[in-house]
């Protein structure tokens, strides 16, 4: 965990997509099924304690299981699977036995994409030596892929990533993401999730409005003693979200992740920050280039900038770096703001 006067909240965030050579759910002999749902609980329970991690609780749809972790959160679904972890963590090393695994429980195996990013820590001193520093971060994966590291925003509002993608298109739905970076929270509302001020979850959740953040949210959440919560939601679409809080005043910080549809994202921005009422944030927004209208992508990116520019909407936040690239399948916007204290 780290310094004990000190808990880096801020995650490192995996996404991997893996395809086979069939396309039905089950392969053509009746054997392992194209469906990374099929790993065993006991084996992913040990392939988190590599990294430093534990199950604490599960919930599922019909297309992923939403896992809260002693240290975040885990997404599998039947092609793609999602671990966001806090601390001191060592995510990069579950890549290998993650693919060892796929190939031994599924007919799948080939990765096809998969994204490496976090914000600049707080704290690089406490974490383990290959996690002090993206550039050794981004040599470590290199050993194992052709990808590219992306550096954005400038300061302790740098945002990195490290992105691969294996030749061909994957086989899967348009998607779309927004991840919101918060810092500097306001005490009053940290002070929420504290075993202190709150006797449960479910309090915390209440009390601070994050079950009216994301619309129809079925919410399997977690209060840490003394304090720290997580958060894990699916909507009866198949869209999930997820919140993690690391409370304390010295290094308070609040991440916030959804995949529901790009044009909810202004007003679900707008609502988190009246939630948390943090001093800064970064945003980063992905857009599946099979998502039919581009144009989307666009327009939510200059409103972003508009939003900014309104205080009847987004009161209070200065625009501080905007930028956007495109990759093979999707492309990508960073955005940064400040509290305005002028």
């Amino acid at each position: 965990m780290g310094d004990p006067f000190f808990y880096e909240g801020a995650e490192k965030l995996l996404e991997v997509w893996f395809t086979g050579t069939v396309s039905s759910s089950e392969d053509s002999g009746g054997g392992r099924p194209t469906d990374l749902r099929a790993i065993p609980r006991y084996e992913l329970d040990e392939l988190l304690k590599t990294i430093g991690a534990e199950i604490i609780s599960v919930m599922s749809s019909s297309t992923v299981d939403a896992y809260v972790l002693s240290e975040s959160s885990m997404f599998v679904s039947a092609d793609r699977i999602i671990l966001k972890t806090c601390g001191t963590t060592k995510l990069i090393a579950a890549i290998c036995p993650l693919v060892k695994l796929t190939k031994q429980y599924t007919s799948l195996g080939e990765i096809t994409e998969l994204y490496y990013s976090r914000k600049e820590f707080l704290r690089p001193d406490l974490q383990d030596p290959v996690y002090s520093s993206f550039p050794i971060e981004s040599k470590q994966l290199d050993t194992e892929f052709d990808g590219t590291a992306y550096t954005f925003g400038e300061g302790d509002r740098r945002w990195y990533m490290y992105a691969f993608t294996a030749d061909g298109s994957r086989n899967a739905a348009a998607s779309c993401c927004l991840e919101i970076m918060m810092e500097q929270l306001d005490p009053a509302v940290m002070a929420i999730f504290t075993r202190k001020v709150s006797e449960s979850a479910k309090c915390a959740t209440e009390r601070s409005g994050i079950d009216k953040l994301v619309v129809n949210l079925n919410i399997d959440d977690f209060l840490f003693d003394p304090c720290g919560y997580s958060m894990n939601g699916l909507t009866p679409a198949g869209h999930y979200a997820t919140i993690h809080i690391t409370p304390e005043s010295a290094f308070s910080y609040v991440s916030f992740e959804t995949n529901v549809p790009l044009d909810q994202y202004p007003a679900i921005v707008k609502r988190v920050l009246a939630a948390f009422r943090p001093g800064k944030f970064i945003c980063a927004v992905h857009a599946d280039n099979k998502i039919n209208d581009m144009a989307k992508e666009e327009s939510l990116r200059l409103g972003f900038i508009k939003l900014a520019e309104e205080t009847d909407t987004f009161e209070g936040f200065k625009l501080l770096d905007i930028e956007a690239i495109s990759l093979r399948n999707h492309r990508l916007s960073y955005l940064s703001f400040v509290q305005d204290i002028t």
